[in-house]
């Protein structure tokens, strides 16, 4: 059930991307398998006392974007092990050098997601004024006489049906401002990992989200590790991202 929630969670978050980038994985060592899963790389890596399994969200990630890859890992071992995302590494290789990649945590997209709706509601509130005050002024109006007279009028009904229907949109606006924010607030809760103590025989998964890659600009691929810690397991997982075809 929570691999189900995880995949519909996955598609809310990163969308259906039309252009971008794609990933390949490669084998650091002989417990690892790099292989496709429903037309999509992956890689299984085992250890000791850890599985992991790991796979792009989308077919394609968003170029200069956060890569996001959702993560499976099994407890092998007869003992608890924990998982901590404060022990994730990421580093991306470019020239010879090594530079760290920030791992954006739950606690930090959260954040991010109360930002965004701090903004959407300062927007509808802006939308929700504009509407008020053109309802106000409906009920005025102007008039010419056959003789040319000119002169102004106020009518009652109109500016009631006006304000009503402004009130109707304001209040629709409003509503749907806070369930997108309630609607991704619960995407974030139940597809981002977290800390985790995995009990013998568990499976435990989530998205992992990555600060993007520098692009080199040279058009070639943008390589970089990420290293998952499981217990005293450590599972490192070699990646290439590029355009399709590239």
């Amino acid at each position: 059930m929570r691999i189900l929630v995880i995949a519909v969670a996955c598609i809310t978050l990163t969308g259906c991307m039309t252009t971008g980038e794609t990933v390949s994985f490669k084998a650091s060592n002989p417990q690892q398998q790099a292989l496709m899963r429903d037309g999509q790389p992956a890689l299984v890596s085992r250890q000791k006392n850890s599985l992991v399994l790991v796979r792009p969200a989308s077919r394609q990630l968003q170029a200069n974007g956060r890569p996001v890859f959702v993560i499976g890992i099994n407890n092998l071992g007869r003992q608890p092990i924990d998982f901590r995302v404060a022990q994730v590494e990421a580093t991306q290789h470019v020239a010879g050098s090594d530079f760290e990649m920030k791992i954006v945590t739950y606690e930090m997209l959260v954040q991010e997601e109360k930002n965004r709706q701090v903004a959407a509601a300062l927007l509808t509130g802006v939308a929700a004024g504009a509407n008020a005050y053109s309802a106000s002024r409906a009920g005025y109006g102007t008039y010419t006489t056959p003789n040319g007279r000119t002169g102004t009028f106020y009518s009652p009904t109109a500016a009631a049906i006006a304000q009503g229907n402004a009130a109707a949109q304001n209040d629709a606006m409003i509503a749907a401002t806070v369930e997108t924010g309630q609607r991704n607030m619960v995407a974030l809760e139940q597809s981002v990992i977290k800390d985790n103590t995995l009990m013998p025989g568990e499976w435990y998964g989530g998205q992992l989200h990555v600060a993007p890659p520098t692009d080199q600009g040279d058009g070639g691929p943008k390589t970089y590790t990420i290293i998952l810690s499981v217990g005293s397991d450590r599972h490192v997982i070699d990646i290439s991202q590029a355009r399709p075809g590239a």
